[in-house]
């Protein structure tokens, strides 16, 4: 019993974790979708794991600010997309997976 009590809490944990953030628009979510590696074509997962952030260069390179603190963005995870409908940047990033995508703001 005690073990069974111990995976609802987990999976309890899991699911709040892969909520949308607060406020995300439910018509964006196809455009998440949309999201892939560069080089693998696997997905960036989705609004759940994509979030709109702060980011920096510093010379060649990006940071995206996450929880609080400025991470390197690696060069393999930046997508070369033009096509971002949210006004800012967005990177796709889970604790145990570290950055998957990174999309510039829009440039206009």
């Amino acid at each position: 019993m005690r073990a069974l009590i111990c995976a609802a809490a987990m999976l309890a944990a899991v699911s709040a974790s892969a909520a949308p953030p607060e406020g995300a628009d439910p018509a964006l979510a196809p455009w998440f979708q949309s999201l892939r590696q560069p080089g693998t074509g696997t997905s960036c997962c989705s609004m759940a794991d994509c979030r709109a952030t702060d980011y920096r260069t510093d010379g060649d390179s990006y940071e995206a600010l996450i929880e609080n603190r400025w991470v390197v963005v690696p060069q393999d995870k930046i997508l070369q997309r033009v096509d971002n409908p949210t006004g800012r940047a967005v990177v796709c990033w889970t604790p145990m997976r570290g950055i998957m995508c990174f999309v510039r703001a829009s440039e206009t």
